[in-house]
């Protein structure tokens, strides 16, 4: 049974956002995304405000009501409806626990998913609270899949981490990646090498070495990270 928290969130986010809908925007981006959802054509500022002010009077949520009503968002047809998802939990991350990621990950980035929603997800509640909670067992289940969005989640899960990266580990999922030829994995692995080529430059440059070009979309995001650091 559906909390009350989950209810009145759910209402507030709904009637929230049509007010701002716009239909040449809502076309525009319905194409831009590749026809992945409807949308409502509201911008990503007006949907941030709008939130705001429709989430102010709500109580904290537990863990659990927290996912379920992420969940629910993402069951929604309209795309907007999805960023809330991740605006929702990134509101209320510190109610997140242990478990979040085990009982909701999964399900939160494979439904409807596109790398907007993905990337969105990602940053608003894989990094972080991994950062937290370390799991390293969902991490590997998600490296494993056959889902290239779980894959991208996986390899992308240390995303603004900085000096608290762990390379070796991110290295080593590129690695086990670095022969797809899915666009979106050699991408993500791009991006995850140019974020710590801030960091330990020559740990890149080994691993540029010792693997074959055929990923030009990796390498090319790879070297851009790499070209302060050339003489």
């Amino acid at each position: 049974m559906r909390s009350r928290w989950v209810r009145e969130a759910m209402a507030s986010t709904i009637e929230a956002l049509p007010p701002h809908a716009d239909a040449s925007r809502a076309a525009g981006a319905f194409a831009y995304m590749k026809g992945v959802a409807p949308f409502l054509g509201v911008s990503a500022p007006e949907r941030r405000k709008a939130l705001r002010v429709a989430w102010a009077h709500h109580d904290s949520p537990t863990s659990n009501e927290l996912g379920e009503a992420a969940l629910e968002l993402m069951w929604l047809p309209e795309r907007e409806y999805h960023y809330a998802a991740y605006d929702l939990i990134d509101r209320y991350r510190s109610q997140a626990d242990e478990l979040f990621l085990t009982r909701f990950a999964t399900e939160l980035l494979t439904t409807t998913p596109w790398w907007d929603s993905v990337d969105g997800l990602v940053g608003a509640m894989v990094s972080p609270l991994m950062r937290r909670y370390h799991d390293d067992q969902l991490v590997d289940e998600w490296s494993s899949s056959s889902d290239r969005w779980l894959i991208r989640a996986a390899i992308g899960h240390q995303r603004g981490w900085k000096r608290e990266t762990d390379v070796p580990r991110i290295l080593h999922l590129c690695d086990v990646h670095w022969d797809s030829k899915e666009f979106f994995i050699a991408k993500a692995i791009g991006w995850a090498m140019r974020d710590f080529a801030r960091m330990e430059p020559s740990a890149v440059r080994d691993f540029l070495v010792g693997h074959n070009a055929r990923n030009r979309v990796a390498i090319r995001e790879a070297e851009r990270g790499l070209q302060p650091f050339r003489s």
